[in-house]
């Protein structure tokens, strides 16, 4: 055999990045003659030939005793479709279509939007796509990394061998691509990626929109066409906007452990049938939303989805991306939203994700004091690569474009905006000004809000943001981050700790109750009682109440509606609104036999009588994030442990009276100021017996006096249920 050429003897040894330059067919022209030569490589083919379309067979002459092969048509002035045959050293033989006979399917616009980070239709051109190329059905698959010495795809169809479909190169993109004609969806498959140190590294397509169940890691070839949305009404009035001025009230749920089905090996609920369960159950509650752990494809069942690898793929754990497309349309026929929570504050160190994804620090930072995230043993994106950016806002409006989802609840914003989180002193790196504050984070939540809501009209982006960050929820113009709304951990942990404590002390804590409404109106806030409530030791919302049984329920009633009545979107974890004693368990249903017991339906029943009457009473939502919208009533009565407040909407005569009494005392006789005369009638009483109370209450309402309180020239005189709330409101 002749010596070999250095590119052909990299095509063998799998070091080629430019495989096109080699294989498939190529023009030649020999003694002023044109003619065509065809190239293959199969590791251990004993044999090859060339097929044409019409049938003919054509012996190609074995190079190298590898696999490499060629042949010459020197009585062909132009390149030929055809078909490789394959004979294997078993003696079975296979044709293929030969990968290296397509010219490129990314154009040299779409490398150049990649380039300066604008490409926010990404995941139509990176990833595995099924299309048509010139009348050939096939995958075309592309992936970005551009420190690697040669990129391949591998799968079961090449045995995992790096060597049989090394990519083309895109050159200064750092793009990788290749169309494999023949190939359909359900193909598993990973690329291999050697390093320039020759190192060989096996990964998931970062931009996979489906992967095989866990604890398997390969990307599944999938589509999302040939769905059918039935939920253009829905689409339509989201599209008019004026979340703000809508009652928004989210049901958080875990959907791996919302209800699972034991009879067949306590497994997961499929998507579908979620939409047959869970939807009309969240929908008959009352609520207006369903805010959902990240769906996007992780590993690890206890990280609830909050370290992901597959960042557009919808976890494989329910079913395939068509049958969450179907959950979300259900849930808007039925009149729900779907939120689901987003995490681009970090990624897990899995060797088949993200992390030196092509030998060098791709999409993290290469010096642990910005790119380590001590908390959670993950890495931190670099917001500052353009091309990082873009995956991330381009995975963002992926799941608001593709899944009709209403918005995305960003996980951990907070870790994002400071350079020194969780940092002690000398272990972070400083601003270009010497500050803390991470400025391309900044920089790259404010681009992602601004785009979702240009992009996306009328959804809702939300942050979950732990500190006293400025202007998180105002628009990018005026300065903020951008966000829709921003969850009120403040409200939310001065809340738990007062309840916690036993009524008797309660005197004491009273500004745990008064100090949110000090900055209830600097962002748009939602009250969360969420999940990181109730796991890792803290208990149920009822675990955490004092007192015997009859007490604890009665606080969690009285918890409730209090989370209702103070000003803020309201949202509830799975289980608290049916008084689940158990601490959230992530791998088991939740403990829906309680439901068995009358206690349990009350609080339920109180839970779907919130959200009823907050749809219906405009004074609980409409200024909800203005202080007109808001006035005490009663805030320093310490000593009684009670406070009361008015809720108002625009048309201020259109007005709501919360009260709460935080001790199991009754109070007979209780005076309180109001703005109008005449009969205050009784909306809700959570002493109820319907919801398992004393049935201690005003009997239907009250009506005023003319004795001036609380700076107002009427008042009423009201029984004040023991751990209860009254909403009442005037005829």
């Amino acid at each position: 055999m002749k010596p070999l050429s250095k590119e052909i003897q990299a095509i063998i040894h799998g070091d080629s990045h430019d495989p096109f330059r080699v294989l498939g067919g190529h023009l030649a022209t020999r003694a002023g003659k044109k003619r065509v030569v065809i190239r293959v490589f199969h590791p251990w083919g004993k044999a090859a030939a060339i097929v044409e379309e019409s049938g003919a067979v054509h012996p190609m002459e074995r190079l190298d005793e590898a696999g490499f092969f060629a042949l010459e048509f020197p009585d062909r002035g132009q390149l030929f479709p055809y078909h490789v045959r394959v004979t294997q050293l078993s003696g079975e033989s296979f044709d293929y279509d030969d990968p290296y006979r397509f010219l490129p399917v990314l154009t040299d616009y779409d490398q150049h939007l990649f380039r300066e980070g604008n490409h926010f239709q990404l995941y139509e051109k990176l990833g595995a796509h099924p299309l048509d190329l010139g009348g050939v059905a096939g995958v075309h698959f592309a992936v970005w990394a551009p420190g690697a010495r040669r990129v391949s795809l591998v799968g079961d169809f090449n045995a995992w061998d790096g060597r049989i479909h090394p990519m083309r190169s895109l050159g200064s993109s750092g793009l990788w691509e290749l169309f494999v004609p023949g190939m359909t969806e359900g193909v598993r498959y990973k690329y291999e990626v050697k390093t320039q140190e020759g190192a060989l590294l096996v990964k998931s397509d970062p931009f996979a929109f489906s992967s095989e169940p866990r604890p398997k890691t390969a990307s599944v070839v999938a589509s999302l066409d040939g769905f059918e949305w039935n939920d253009g009404e829905w689409m339509e009035g989201r599209a008019r906007g004026g979340a703000l001025e809508r009652p928004l009230s989210f049901y958080e749920v875990h959907l791996g452990s919302w209800q699972r089905v034991p009879e067949e090996g306590n497994r997961f609920l499929t998507y579908r049938e979620a939409a047959e369960r869970l939807v009309p159950y969240a929908a008959e509650m009352g609520f207006t939303h369903l805010e959902l752990l990240p769906l996007a494809e992780h590993p690890l069942d206890e990280s609830w989805g909050y370290q992901g690898t597959g960042y557009f793929a919808p976890t494989s754990r329910h079913g395939s991306p068509r049958d969450f497309m179907a959950f979300v349309d259900a849930a808007h026929r039925a009149g729900l939203g779907v939120v689901m929570d987003w995490v681009p504050a970090h990624f897990p160190s899995d060797g088949h994700g993200l992390t030196g994804f092509d030998g060098t620090a791709l999409y993290e930072h290469s010096d642990p004091r910005k790119g380590f995230h001590p908390d959670w043993n993950t890495l931190i994106f670099n917001y500052g690569r353009t091309e990082v950016a873009e995956f991330l806002i381009a995975n963002a409006l992926y799941w608001l474009d593709r899944f009709h989802l209403d918005g995305l609840r960003v996980d951990a914003v907070a870790s994002m905006l400071y350079l020194d989180y969780s940092r002690k002193e000398g272990e972070w790196v400083p601003n270009a000004h010497g500050g803390r504050e991470n400025l391309e984070a900044i920089a790259f939540l404010r681009k992602l809000n601004a785009l979702t809501h240009e992009r996306h009209p009328g959804t809702m982006m939300i942050a979950e943001e732990s500190t006293a960050w400025p202007m998180v929820s105002r628009p990018t113009y005026v300065g903020g981050l951008g966000f829709t709304l921003k969850w009120n951990m403040g409200w939310m942990h001065d809340t738990l700790r007062y309840f916690s404590k036993d009524p008797v002390h309660r005197r004491y804590h009273h500004q745990d109750l008064t100090f949110s409404l000090l900055y209830a109106f600097t962002e748009n806030f939602v009250l969360p009682l969420s999940h990181d409530e109730v796991v890792h030791g803290k208990g149920s919302l009822i675990g955490k109440m004092p007192g015997d049984i009859w007490q604890k329920f009665a606080n969690l009633r009285l918890l409730l509606a209090y989370l209702y009545a103070h000003p803020g979107k309201k949202l509830l974890f799975m289980g608290q609104e049916f008084g689940q004693f158990a601490e959230w368990n992530a791998l088991k249903s939740l403990d829906w036999h309680l439901l068995d017991y009358p206690t349990h339906r009350g609080v339920r029943q109180l839970v779907q009588d919130l959200n009823i009457l907050y749809r219906a009473e405009r004074p609980l939502w409409e200024v909800d994030t203005e202080h007109h919208g808001f006035e005490w009533i009663s805030l320093q009565d310490i000593d009684q442990s009670v406070i009361a407040f008015m809720r108002k909407a625009a048309d201020p005569a259109d007005c709501l009276l919360a009260v709460f009494n935080f001790t199991p005392v009754v109070r007979r006789g209780y005076r309180l100021g109001v703005p109008r005369g005449g009969h205050w009638r009784e909306l809700l009483n959570t002493d109820a017996q319907a919801y398992g109370g004393s049935n201690v209450g005003l009997a239907g309402g009250a009506r005023t006096e003319e004795v001036p309180w609380h700076l107002h020239g009427q008042s009423l005189t009201l029984t004040l249920p023991p751990l209860g709330a009254l909403f009442l409101k005037p005829a």
